[in-house]
This record gives C-alpha cells, structure tokens and sequence, in this order.
C-alpha cells in the first residue's frame, strides 16, 4: 500500500502551535500554547511536598475498545439474510450465530459459518460514543496499515487484507460498523457494511 493511500486515526491527536506575539521594540515572548489546556508556569505553584502519581493513564484504544462479540445462539441475522452474504462472499452459508445485546451493542454481532463450520463473515455494530466507535475503528483497521474507506453520508474508516481475510470498518458520530470477511478484497465486506447501514438506517 502506498503511503498517499494510509489514513489517520479517527480520534484526533493534540496539535500545537507556536505563536510569537511582538511589539515595535522587537519579539515579546513565545509561548506554546495547546488545544486542551493553557499552559501554567512552573513556578506559579510551587507544592510543598512531592505528590504521588495517581496511575498510569490508560491507553484510549485499549481502554476504549469493548471486548469483541461472541456467539451466543443460533441465527437468523435480524438485519442481514443469508442470501445477502451468499451474494456479496460468492460462497455457501450453512448455519446463522449471533451474540448478545447491550448497552453498547443493541444489535446482535451476527457471524455467518460455513460448512465446515468456521466464520465467513462477521457484522459487529458498536453504538456508544464518538471516541469510542473510532477506537474500535482504528483497533479493527489501523491507521498505519489500512487504506482509507468511506461511505455515503458522512461515514470514514478503513479497509485492509488480514490474516483471516479482509476488514472493512467505518464510523460515523458514535456508531461504528465493522465487516471482517475470510474474502481477501474486501469490496464484499464493503458492501455488506452499506447494506447493513441502509438496513438499519444508522
């Protein structure tokens, strides 16, 4: 993959910037200044003892990133026929799983089985918060590796080849629909996503 064709993650990182203010008289002082915070001198606020730190600040991707679906009981795939993945993955569906439903996932993970019974393909629907539906974003398809992938109405993502197949993977506000096929292009997995998004009107 070239690089003009990698993407950037979802969640933004910390930009700064450098501004010099001046006067007639020449620079006055240059100051670094963030998005998140001002910036405090350091002797503004001088602790009489040593604080103890308060934990190590836990990673966004992995902290935000829920456990990934499992399959809990027999199909069908409320939101996703049989025929649909048929078509889209060129090859024969034996038997319907899905997970189960929650808080972040008010629609059941629906895995699609062969024959001999391993997964063709997986839907997983994450519905949570703008940081969140990005992190999953970014886990499934990592920005350094993965080409970039839209979708009509506002949705971004990624898509790349994986051991397993292929991922196609895309958010929009706080939803996050993730497409992982044992195809290695992933042109189905991108089907079966906006299909799945036409669907359920996300």
């Amino acid at each position: 993959m070239s690089p003009a064709g990698r993407r950037r993650p979802i969640t933004p990182s910390t930009r700064w910037k450098l501004i010099t203010m001046s006067s007639a008289a020449g620079p006055l002082v240059a100051a670094v200044v963030g998005c998140s915070h001002p910036t405090i001198a350091t002797n503004a606020l001088e602790p009489s003892h040593t604080m103890a730190p308060t934990g190590t600040p836990p990673t966004v991707e992995g902290s935000l990133v829920p456990p990934a679906p499992r399959p809990v009981a027999e199909g069908p795939c409320r939101y996703l026929s049989t025929g649909s993945v048929q078509a889209a993955n060129g090859e024969r569906v034996a038997s319907v799983r899905v997970s189960r439903t929650g808080t972040d996932q008010p629609y059941p993970a629906c895995f699609f089985l062969t024959a001999n019974g391993t997964v063709q393909l997986r839907t997983w629907i994450v519905v949570a918060t703008p940081k969140t539906a990005g992190a999953v974003v970014d886990s499934a398809a990592p920005p350094g590796t993965s080409d970039l992938a839209e979708l009509p109405g506002g949705w971004s993502g990624g898509s790349q080849p994986t051991a397993e197949g292929a991922v196609f993977a895309v958010a929009r506000q706080g939803t996050a629909v993730v497409i992982t096929t044992n195809q290695r292009q992933t042109i189905s997995a991108r089907q079966i996503a906006q299909q799945v998004i036409t669907t359920l009107r996300l």
